[in-house]
């Protein structure tokens, strides 16, 4: 395993195949970053039912950029280049969660409450990790991140108080960002996972980070009333 801690200045002696990982998860996190502004904001914006509320959507989004652009910043000094993620279309987004729209309340609120936290497991792989000037730039974007969880858990739980008809609509959001969630985490067994492992650029397998995750909402899940969906049903990646 790869123990050393790596500086910009040191980039240009690393192995290529470290140039190649890090130059990929640099670019599939900026395209997360962006594609959550991109899936949202556009419906939600204007259809928020309080001035709060469209203040939150709005600083959410612009909190999002701003990852965006201290990831780009990280990327563009190793000479990658991933400004071409700002005008992808969703549906090409290189993670399932970020491809459609977002046009109703209970998805938003879900998918604040389960996507952001799969993007909070996301950027914690990169704690300790053997590239620094990417380490560095975590502390601001994770708490920010915490900040988006805790509005999309919270609006949950407020719809939730609405009544059945409102909680089934909520678990239909469950069901369908749920399985979205898992598969963010790639298929267990990744070769590629384990390559990242190897260079110091990720702390777990796919499946460690998963089973973590699903330890963590499960009991969420359940605390709330609503039924943990089959984490089988409509996955892509097992």
């Amino acid at each position: 395993m790869f123990t050393d801690k790596i500086e910009l200045k040191d980039f240009d002696k690393m192995d290529p195949e470290y140039k190649d990982l890090l130059g990929r998860v640099l670019t599939i996190q900026a395209d997360c970053e962006i594609g959550g502004p991109h899936l949202y904001v556009q419906k939600m914006l204007p259809a928020a039912p309080t001035k709060l509320d469209q203040l939150i959507v709005a600083r959410t989004a612009a909190e999002e950029i701003d990852h965006f652009r201290k990831v780009a910043r990280v990327a563009g000094d190793i000479g990658v280049d991933v400004s071409f993620v700002l005008s992808q279309p969703n549906e090409k987004r290189f993670v399932d969660a970020f491809r459609g729209l977002i046009t109703t309340w209970e998805d938003n609120a879900v998918f604040g409450f389960l996507i952001d936290r799969v993007g909070r497991y996301q950027l914690e792989e990169f704690y300790d990790c053997s590239y620094l000037p990417l380490q560095r730039i975590l502390p601001d974007i994770v708490t920010e991140e915490l900040g988006h969880i805790e509005y999309g858990y919270n609006k949950t739980v407020e719809l939730l108080s609405k009544g059945d008809e409102q909680k089934e609509r909520l678990q239909k959001a469950i069901d369908y960002w749920y399985v979205r969630a898992l598969d963010m985490f790639g298929h267990s067994g990744s070769t590629r996972a384990e390559r990242y492992r190897y260079w110091g650029l990720k702390r777990r397998t796919n499946e460690q980070a998963r089973d973590d995750y699903m330890k963590e909402v499960d009991p969420i899940l359940e605390k709330m009333g609503l039924r943990i969906p089959d984490p089988l049903k409509g996955r892509r990646y097992t």
